[in-house]
């Protein structure tokens, strides 16, 4: 099974954090059969993300997203995903 991972994140792009989660990723997926093929680090900006995802799907059979899924309130990553695959977002107090 071919895998890309997606970083996102400005702080990544800008050197004030070091991906390190791709890395653990791979290692982690590996004993499976799994193989990352591919490694995308993108900003928080809607059209990186969304170009980021349809490359991946191109790639691999799975693709998985780490970053961008922080607290902040100016966050994009959840609210651009669920308009990419028409879903939409639900608060569940539990």
């Amino acid at each position: 099974m071919k895998v890309s991972i997606i970083v996102i994140g400005d702080e990544l792009l800008l050197g004030q954090v070091t991906d390190t989660n791709s890395g653990d990723i791979a290692r982690h997926i590996a004993p499976y059969g799994w193989e990352v093929n591919d490694v995308q680090t993108v900003g928080d900006e809607a059209g990186e993300i969304r170009l980021a995802i349809d490359r991946a799907f191109e790639l691999s059979d799975v693709v998985l997203t780490t970053g961008g899924l922080g607290p902040t309130k100016d966050d994009i990553t959840k609210k651009t995903l669920a308009e990419m695959f028409r879903s939409e977002m639900r608060y569940d107090q539990r």
